[in-house]
């Protein structure tokens, strides 16, 4: 039974992260020893037996260190138990219907055998770094639209699956 599980992400402006320490906390209720840690930061996922990794979309892209990471450990991520998360839409739709995954994104999961993708709802504030995030701002487009309920039980499932419970 699998025990230690990444949860790696890939943020610019640190609304990913918060989604990947909310998973790792679940995971860890439900007797997993799990941690999140920044994409670029790893430098080996060969201590743990199961990852999840996420990343914030823009421009219908995944944050480029989630690309990396998934990239730089394709082979090491082919072998385990792996599901992947996006966050971004600025609005309720990610709560309200299947978003499916951008088509990196798509190809990673094919490529890597993924058991699953998901999109939550992005967060996006005053003082966010970028120019299209700043522009994105002073349309009046920000916000908080992550749906914490949703991304704990995902990850609760996720747990269960894991353990066996």
């Amino acid at each position: 039974m699998p025990d230690s599980v990444l949860v790696a992400y890939g943020t610019t402006n640190g609304s990913t992260a918060r989604i990947a320490e909310a998973i790792a906390e679940v995971l860890s209720k439900e007797g997993l020893t799990a941690e999140a840690l920044p994409a670029r930061s790893v430098e080996s996922v060969a201590p743990y037996d199961a990852v999840v990794v996420g990343g914030g979309l823009y421009a219908g892209r995944w944050q480029k260190d989630a690309r990396r990471f998934v990239r730089r450990h394709r082979h090491e991520l082919a072998e385990r138990p792996l599901w992947l998360f996006s966050s971004g839409p600025l609005d309720a739709s990610a709560s309200e219907r299947d978003i499916p995954p951008v088509p990196g994104v798509r190809k990673a999961m094919v490529r890597l055998d993924a058991r699953e993708h998901v999109t939550f709802g992005g967060r996006l504030e005053e003082g966010a770094k970028g120019w299209v995030a700043r522009m994105i701002l002073r349309n009046g487009k920000g916000g908080d639209f992550r749906d914490f309920v949703r991304i704990e039980e995902w990850a609760g499932r996720i747990g269960r699956e894991l353990t066996g419970g």
